[in-house]
């Protein structure tokens, strides 16, 4: 039987949680609906990549390794193989606009236009400044991943 290797190009079911159980990502339509996440932009289709070129965060990766087609497992990331931990120097406080700011609140996410890229932060606090974290909004969390190998291509 076919086993996932270093690059292999995979097809792969998966749900995403943190470990508060909270699902944060998923293939399934149906699992993304029961639990609140859908958005109806996205397609929910099983994740097909090539392994070894930087797509998948570092222990999805990992764990996929070894696993034969129509395998399922559960595996456990740690934050450090995942999004990394939280910088502290992606913090970023800037002087409110009365005017520009008004309608900030606290939860939110903006996009912020940086050298010519633009790049989402999540507003942390709301004050005479605005302070934006601009971690990616999992960095710093242990992630658990049900997987399902659909498919191996070599």
């Amino acid at each position: 039987m076919k086993k996932v290797n270093k690059d292999s190009t995979v097809d792969v079911d998966y749900e995403g949680r943190t470990d508060d159980g909270k699902l944060f990502d998923t293939s399934k339509l149906d699992l993304a609906k029961k639990e609140g996440i859908f958005h109806e932009e996205r397609e929910y289709a099983p994740l097909h990549a090539t392994l070894g070129q930087g797509m998948l965060i570092k222990g999805f990766e990992e764990g996929l390794i070894g696993m034969e087609e129509g395998q399922e497992k559960t595996i456990n990331i740690k934050a450090q193989d995942a999004y990394g931990e939280k910088r502290p120097e992606l913090l970023k406080s800037f002087p409110k606009d009365p005017e520009k700011d008004k309608d900030l609140k606290e939860g939110m996410v903006v996009i912020v236009n940086i050298q010519e890229r633009q790049v989402p932060a999540q507003v942390i606090e709301v004050s005479d400044n605005i302070t934006l974290d601009f971690n990616h909004p999992l960095a710093g969390k242990d992630l658990i991943f049900n997987l399902k190998v659909l498919k191996i291509e070599e």
